[in-house]
């Protein structure tokens, strides 16, 4: 099959699923479906290698160190389709199967839902999705693991697309994923952590990015957590998909349970990409004021908005010698009053590279500007003091409710990341200094007004509403002043 029959034929399989089930939760049947299928086929073409290779021995051929998965007896997706009553039931049990039988590397890799709710899917459905799968062999003589690993993203992609208010919870669009992949650019033997990692398509980059460079991937090692049991099981499924089997995802709160601790403290990591879920009003602030881990190096955010904590958990994270991150978020974290002190300390600190202003749309189901914070455990001397901001507002192309961006947008971006030096209407380097007399205030338009892209001059919603409020917090500081003066 080409690529395009491909990924037809693996959503044909959802389409069946219209009417029964919402939408949102195609990828709870789908996915562990898919990755069934695929275990068992694989399953069945090193069984036949190993037969091949022993003259005919049954026993040989059945030996674990042949197959990358055990598929124990009764548990094989030939034994669900023969299953013609009580469908549901047998699914599970075959996954509960393999999933025993493999426990360092499948354990709850296919979620929890519920296969034998009849309301939601009948035997007649069940039967019909199995049929669906059935019609081809997903081993790897017939889709390698490139093929299958791009279909899976596609999936990834179109269940974003048809499951609106869930979508951000498990992917990252892809083209920013891109942008972030290059301006970390991680190296063979490095570690790589995403602490909320979703559909794992930030790890999984870095991995295709040494790739595409013919450079040693497997090397790489990649570390992920992620709180939704499903999407953490996507995200193990996505690795396996792809050929990646060097990997540790974990499902867990990341602030109340970081996953990965080394002697009582927090994991140290070379290279840190995240998308963590913005502005999320229930965490438990009340520990992190005495976290054990002491990553509020900055301080307590308030308990409507736990992005500076995410941001404290990224930093704390870091390799000391050569820690890097990127972290994508809207763009109230570069001037929130709640967050300037924290972030004060976290400019005084010369931890901040860069900050990248993208532009609207590029967050599912959100019209706001996103921006990217690069931070950096140890710049390079040329840049010791300073911040390169770029005002990409304009580099990005929209298409219905979503934005992406084009490779020309990526490599402009890229380019001034690289050069590190004062474009005009794109990118300005600031010291230090001057950010802090702004009192820490690292808005994008007080430092780099773009080009203006349109004859009518009017801003996007986006823009439009942070000017707004930088403006009103500017005129309340303001009132502030004057009410002090007054007093005396």
């Amino acid at each position: 099959m080409t690529q395009q029959e491909l990924e037809k034929y693996l959503w044909g399989a959802a389409t069946q699923l219209r009417g029964t089930i919402d939408a949102g939760d195609y990828k709870q049947y789908i996915f562990p479906l898919l990755f069934f299928k695929r275990i068992c086929d694989v399953y069945d073409e090193e069984f036949e290698k190993a037969l091949a290779e022993s003259d005919g021995d049954m026993e040989y051929a059945a030996f674990a160190e042949h197959h990358h998965f055990i598929v124990p007896e009764g548990a094989h997706w030939n034994d669900v389709r023969e299953t013609t009553t009580n469908v549901g039931m047998a699914l599970q049990d075959a996954m509960r199967q393999i999933e025993k039988a493999n426990p360092d590397t499948l354990y709850g890799i296919f979620g929890d839902a519920s296969w034998t709710n009849k309301d939601r899917l009948s035997d007649e459905t069940l039967t019909n999705l199995i049929e669906h799968y059935s019609q081809h062999k997903l081993s790897l003589s017939n889709i390698a693991d490139d093929k299958l690993g791009n279909a899976y993203e596609y999936l990834i992609k179109e269940f974003a697309d048809d499951s609106g208010h869930t979508a951000a919870e498990f992917y990252t669009n892809r083209t920013v994923v891109k942008l972030m992949t290059m301006i970390m650019d991680p190296q063979p033997g490095e570690s790589v952590y995403d602490p909320t990692c979703g559909s794992g398509g930030l790890l999984l980059n870095c991995a295709l990015h040494l790739k595409e460079e013919g450079k040693e991937y497997r090397t790489l090692r990649l570390y992920g957590q992620e709180i939704n049991l499903i999407t953490s099981a996507i995200a193990r499924m996505n690795m396996f998909m792809h050929g990646i089997e060097e990997f540790s995802i974990v499902r867990g709160d990341t602030l109340a349970q970081p996953a990965f601790l080394e002697q009582d403290e927090l994991k140290k990591f070379n290279v840190i990409l995240a998308n963590p879920p913005y502005s999320i009003k229930a965490w438990d602030r009340k520990s992190f004021e005495n976290d054990p881990y002491g990553r509020n190096i900055w301080g307590t955010p308030p308990q409507g908005c736990a992005d500076y904590a995410f941001q404290q958990h990224i930093q704390k994270s870091l390799d000391d010698r050569n820690g890097r991150s990127i972290s994508l978020w809207p763009h109230g974290i570069l001037f929130r009053e709640s967050e300037a002190d924290m972030r004060r300390k976290m400019i005084e600190a010369d931890l901040v590279e860069c900050v990248i202003g993208l532009g609207p749309n590029l967050f599912y189901n959100s019209p706001m500007e996103a921006c990217l914070l690069i931070t950096k455990t140890n710049k390079s001397k040329d840049r010791k003091g300073k911040v390169l901001i770029i005002n990409a507002v304009n580099e990005v192309k929209q298409e219905k409710t979503m934005g992406y961006l084009e490779n020309s947008h990526v490599e402009r971006i890229f380019e001034a990341y690289q050069n590190f030096q004062d474009e005009e209407n794109f990118a300005k380097v600031v010291p230090v200094d001057e950010i802090l007399a702004n009192k820490a205030n690292m808005s994008i338009s007080l430092y780099v007004r773009p080009e203006k892209n349109s004859a009518d001059d009017i801003l996007p919603f986006p823009t439009a509403f942070e000017l707004w409020e930088r403006k009103g917090i500017e005129l309340k500081e303001s009132m502030n002043q004057l009410f002090e003066v007054l007093a005396k």
